[in-house]
């Protein structure tokens, strides 16, 4: 299968050579640890646990409330020191469990015990990924158990292991890609077990050469999975580009992947299903890509989740100078930070530390140019629908296809005038998404 694309998307300076080729390494927490609740698309978890209870690595300390949300799990053994709203990266306060780690990382029973999955129903599979806490790890946040249960197993025809990491200066995905292939494919033959019908495919960007030999050495033997070489372009890894990059089929903001027989996964995602019903190891870490040119040693961590990012980042030897800029996440959809005393959830991809903010240019009138409407992997014309957000009209915002906007910051990165395209649809979109649940 030669380079598989979608028309549109933009080759940003990728920045990844910070970063690949350095082994993961694992950090710990120091003394506080904040998990909050709400990690997650949907409702937040409640709290299962009470001021001063003692808590183990494994134990559910936070329970899914209602279809869509997600159990957070404790990544430390300790006690619970308090229950409060804390700051997540977005800077909205959110309710959270602090709990005072005891460093001795005391699990649950039969915590790590390895498990045979081909001995367990579809049923059994399902309830251990929920009650591991696993959501989207790509940074959507979906609740894993949900996407796993659509309404008809045998309409799904492929399951795709997103494995792009279009996000410039991400490499976290490629060093798991390098480091642990085995738990990839392991994780993937766990899902396709749930649809029976479903060919694997694990889609990455061909400049990943190395990933893409070393993955297809380990299918080659398996008819039911193959490695589908994707060309290196952003937003490649958006799910709508990614599924007609593989498929050919469309998907758009009414539709799920599931109503053209597709189920998305990522790479962090796809290891940690693989972990919890094989190793019965809930999701208590992620692998946090830390760079950029004001980073002294750029690499990727394994974390546990509710670290806060300032020991991250002390870990990663700290700043070199002066920073113009902090992203959690990369530099096309992550979210600036004011702050670093914010916890690591289970979206955390990466933090991104840059000298200057390139991003931001003095902003003038549109110049009808057309650059914007060239990029949209949506094939939307956002400079249509951006001028309907900015005057807050939902109508013409929903007439220009607003809702198709996948929020990936491509026409704010091409624009010759500056303006701040993105922001003003992503804002909509929030608006327009919350008019049509009512």
């Amino acid at each position: 299968m030669g380079s598989a694309t979608f028309k549109g998307g933009i080759h940003p300076y990728d920045g990844k050579e910070l970063s690949m080729d350095r082994p993961i390494r694992t950090l710990l927490p120091k003394d506080e640890v904040v998990f909050l609740m709400s990690q997650h698309i949907g409702a937040p978890a409640t709290p299962t646990v009470a001021v001063n209870d003692k808590v183990l690595v494994g134990q559910i300390i936070g329970a899914a409330t209602g279809f869509i949300s997600a159990n957070v799990v404790s990544s430390v053994s300790g006690t619970v020191k308090a229950i409060e709203p804390r700051q997540a990266v977005n800077g909205d306060k959110v309710n959270a469990i602090i709990v005072t780690n005891d460093h001795e990382y005391t699990t649950v029973e039969d915590f790590g015990k390895k498990r045979d999955y081909t001995r367990l129903s579809k049923e059994q599979i399902r309830n251990i990924i929920k009650d591991a806490g696993i959501v989207g790890m790509g940074g959507a946040g979906f609740p894993t158990h949900v996407k796993m249960t659509p309404k008809d197993d045998d309409k799904i025809e492929y399951v795709i292991v997103n494995g792009a990491e279009c996000e410039p200066y991400l490499t976290s995905d490629y060093r798991m890609m390098m480091e642990e292939p085995e738990r990839i494919v392991n994780g993937l033959k766990i899902i396709l077990s749930l649809f029976t019908r479903a060919k694997g495919v694990i889609a990455i960007e061909d400049n990943k050469p190395e990933a893409i030999e070393k993955l297809s050495k380990m299918v080659r033997n398996n008819p039911s999975i193959e490695v589908c070489p994707l060309k290196t372009k952003y937003p490649q890894g958006g799910e709508r580009s990614l599924i007609y990059a593989v498929t050919g089929r469309k998907v758009n903001s009414s539709m799920l992947p599931a109503d053209v027989g597709c189920v998305v996964s990522n790479i962090d995602t796809t290891i940690s299903i693989g972990m919890a019903v094989s190793e019965s190891t809930p999701l208590i870490r992620r692998i946090v890509t830390v760079t950029g040119d004001a980073i002294a040693e750029p690499c990727n961590y394994n974390v546990r989740i509710g670290m806060s990012y300032r020991e991250v980042l002390e870990a990663a030897g700290g700043l070199t100078g002066p920073v113009e800029k902090i992203i959690s996440g990369g530099p096309m959809m992550g979210m600036a930070l004011f702050s670093l005393d914010v916890p690591v959830a289970k979206t955390s991809s990466a933090l991104l530390c840059l000298k200057e903010d390139e991003a931001t240019k003095p902003e003038s009138a549109c110049i009808r140019c057309g650059r914007c409407a060239t990029v949209c992997p949506g094939h939307i014309i956002p400079q249509k629908a951006a001028d309907a957000a900015m005057h807050d009209d939902l109508e013409g915002f929903i007439k220009y296809d607003g809702l198709e906007c996948c929020e990936c910051g491509c026409c704010t990165y091409v624009c010759p005038a500056g303006r701040n395209l993105t922001q003003a649809l992503k804002q909509m979109r929030k608006k327009a998404l919350a008019s049509r649940k009512k």
